[in-house]
């Protein structure tokens, strides 16, 4: 097990709230973003603030960490490729079990739980799994976004309406061009 560094902003310290089951803490803090938090698409940059709202509760096998976090999340609309930013608030809930004491499970397996690294409690990723899992998977800048033109690129929003292009669909493209010939011999006849 690695030891976690007390001076990590997403570390917390859980010692001036004892171990006695029911006390509790509240920590409110901002934090810059860690790398990688989001997808490719969207997500939160790096070094942007985070706003921790969370309690520290004791409880008989660890202790319990609740909250909120509160971020700006940015990305692209994925129809029109406008940038895109949105406020995002998420839950955080995790139980940080004292070494040795996580439940067991029907079959006497332990739980997969986070445990105290002494007393201290990493919640990074909590963090990370509660925004990855509210981005939305395809984020577009409204519900009735038309996208761009697939023949032009030109955004559909800003086009005149009623855009399109006079295209033959690719299969009928031979059958096309016998048309044109066929019409070229006529006029020469």
């Amino acid at each position: 097990m690695t030891t976690l560094d007390h001076r990590s902003p997403l570390v917390l310290d859980t010692r001036e709230l004892g171990r006695r089951p029911g006390s509790m803490r509240p920590v409110r803090r901002t934090v810059e973003a860690p790398a990688d938090l989001g997808t490719v698409v969207v997500g939160v940059a790096e070094g942007s603030p985070v706003e921790l709202d969370l309690r520290l509760e004791a409880v008989m096998e660890g202790v319990l960490v609740s909250g909120t976090a509160r971020a700006t999340s940015t990305g692209e609309c994925v129809r029109c490729l406008d940038p895109l930013e949105r406020e995002l608030v998420v839950d955080l809930q995790e139980l940080y079990t004292y070494p040795g004491r996580a439940p067991e499970d029907d079959d006497g397996s332990q739980e997969d739980l986070h445990e105290l690294d002494g007393d201290l409690v990493d919640v990074e990723p909590v963090l990370r799994d509660a925004v990855v899992l509210a981005l939305p998977f395809q984020p577009v800048c409204s519900p009735d976004c038309p996208g761009l033109c697939a023949d032009c690129g030109v955004r559909l929003a800003d086009a005149e309406p009623g855009h399109q292009h006079d295209s033959v669909d690719p299969r009928w493209a031979a059958l096309q061009s016998m048309a044109l010939d066929r019409g070229q011999h006529t006029e020469e006849d």
